[in-house]
């Protein structure tokens, strides 16, 4: 019978001079390689910014102390750790994956080779097999193979030395210490499966496992070289951001104890420009420092203007009571003196009660006890009030007012500003050429009240001289009186009131051209089914007006 060809089907693939996972550990080792530059160069990259960190003129302040205690280097430690027990789970399963996977190999292996050996035994019998056992022996890279008697005397094969009882553990998948021939000691590692073949004989069928070592070993090392450079660049890059960053905080700490130390509030934090937490933190901070910047220039002008806009009226209350003094005069005298006196103080009073209503309004007080009302018959309640006297100038006073006009707020703050608007109009709305009853020209008042998408309009239009351009960004601060107004009675208050009271109520105090006159409109959030129809409140800007 000829004999059949030697079936072996693993043997093309690992009896070449170099295996797959041969190949693998040399793929692994030259990625490491480079991984190794790639981290020496990022290293040089750090030194060289931190030699030009340490010729900064402000290394003294970095001290190292202050780096470690910042919050961006905790971060980045904490960062470090996290990815570091992530990087060794990974790199540990690639490293099981990989040594299973090899085993599973190896074993398929061993187990292809003993049944093609095993056939060849079949068909030859025992020389046949011998044969075939000492042609792969001589093929580099070979498999470990032992045939050995009934007694357990080796026949052939490149196995010298085994533990005793070994050859003896048929079927099964062992590993064990070896001895190639010529050697006396078992210094080698080896994977093997025995298989008991008729007659007696025992046939022995393994691989070296110095490979599956090498590529453990070679895991390990990559494994720990990996983490001691993750380690080593991370705290190196948690060094340098925290620098960074603290350079910037202290920056922004410098910036601040000079505005505390000199009160000169026109300095700003230093903003980087890179959009981010620091920038934004700083544009707040900025932005608060102008608003405090603002109203302490605020508060100043109020003290100048109440000092100076006060002064007329106590000079002329200080001189009628020495006029009342000086000249000896009856009880007539004497009361009407006093009347002057009582009107003067009543004035100075009036102005007192304004500036306190438009603190409290810009503080938010009462908004607590704001309830929902008809917008609508207020502006008919405040023009009822005003006709008689419209009727008294012969200036035409007409209202116009919807039903259902629904805002939220403080009915009295809200007459208040209304009144505030139409006494203005009063006031400085009559045409130019209006000289008193016996012209033929006259002045006219409109009142509207109405409703527009989500708010609630109130408008005072009159024809009047209106104002100027230029004037109208001002005319709502304290005190402010335009050219045309100071020869009238009046503060210059009843403006800053009404725009406090918008602001107040969430809305906003509007000024326009009535072409000819003025404009002025309140606008308030509407209120549908006692819910605002614009959520939250409007920050009103009450940047035009007039007195």
């Amino acid at each position: 019978m000829a004999s059949l060809p030697d079936f072996t089907p693993a043997a093309g693939h690992l009896d070449r001079p170099r295996t797959w996972w041969q190949r693998s550990v040399v793929r692994l080792a030259a990625l490491f390689q480079r991984l190794r530059h790639r981290v020496r160069r990022g290293i040089v990259a750090l030194r060289a910014t931190q030699r030009e960190l340490r010729r900064s003129p402000e290394r003294n302040a970095l001290s190292l102390s202050k780096v470690f205690r910042t919050t961006a280097f905790k971060l980045s430690v904490a960062y470090l750790v996290i990815f570091a027990i992530g990087s060794a789970f990974v790199l540990g399963g690639v490293a099981w994956n990989v040594n299973g996977l090899l085993n599973e190999q190896i074993t398929q292996t061993i187990q292809a080779e003993i049944t093609g050996l095993a056939e060849q035994y079949e068909v030859g019998g025992i020389r046949q097999l011998v044969e075939a056992i000492d042609r792969r022996t001589r093929l580099p890279g070979s498999s470990l193979y032992l045939v050995t008697n009934y007694a357990g005397e080796p026949i052939t094969g490149n196995v010298g030395t085994l533990p005793a009882g070994v050859i003896e553990r048929t079927g099964l998948l062992v590993e064990t210490p070896y001895g190639k021939p010529n050697e006396t000691k078992m210094t080698h590692l080896a994977v093997a499966r025995i298989f008991q073949l008729p007659g007696g004989f025992r046939l022995l069928v393994g691989r070296d496992l110095e490979e599956r070592e090498n590529l453990r070993t070679v895991m390990t090392h990559a494994l720990v070289i990996s983490l001691l450079w993750l380690v080593a660049i991370g705290l190196v890059g948690g060094l340098f951001v925290a620098r960074r960053v603290l350079r910037r905080v202290d920056a922004m700490n410098a910036t601040a104890r000079t505005i505390m130390a000199t009160g000169d509030m026109t300095r700003r934090l230093p903003i980087a420009g890179t959009g981010d937490e620091l920038d934004r933190l700083a544009a707040n901070l900025n932005a608060l420092i102008a608003r405090i910047g603002t109203l302490m220039a605020g508060m100043k002008e109020v003290s100048d203007n109440i000092a100076h806009d006060l002064r007329t009226p106590l000079t002329r209350l200080r001189n009628g009571a020495e006029e009342a003094l000086r000249h000896e005069g009856d009880s007539e005298d004497y009361r009407a003196a006093l009347n002057k006196v009582i009107a003067e103080s009543d004035g100075l009073i009036g102005i007192f009660n304004a500036l306190l209503m438009i603190a409290r309004a810009e503080a938010g007080s009462g908004r607590e006890g704001m309830t929902a009302f008809d917008a609508g018959e207020v502006a008919r309640d405040v023009a009822e009030l005003y006709e008689p006297v419209a009727e008294d100038q012969e200036i035409a006073f007409a209202v116009e007012a919807a039903d259902g006009l629904h805002v939220r707020g403080s009915r009295e703050l809200l007459s208040q500003a209304l009144a505030n608007l139409v006494d203005n109009a009063l006031k400085y709305g009559l045409p130019e050429s209006h000289s008193g009853p016996g012209e033929q020209e006259r002045g006219s008042i409109a009142v509207t009240a109405r409703r527009e998408g989500r708010d609630v309009t109130i408008s005072v239009a009159d024809h009047g001289p209106g104002i100027a351009e230029i004037d109208r960004a001002r005319v709502f601060d304290r005190f402010v009186r335009l050219e045309g107004a100071r020869s009238r009675p009046g503060s210059g208050l009843g403006l800053s009131l009404a725009a406090a009271i918008a602001r107040l109520h969430g809305g906003t105090l509007e000024i326009g051209d009535n072409a000819p006159g003025l404009r002025i409109t309140l606008r308030l959030p509407a209120v549908d089914n006692g819910i605002l129809a614009l959520p939250g409140l409007a920050q009103g800007k009450g940047e035009e007006g007039r007195p």
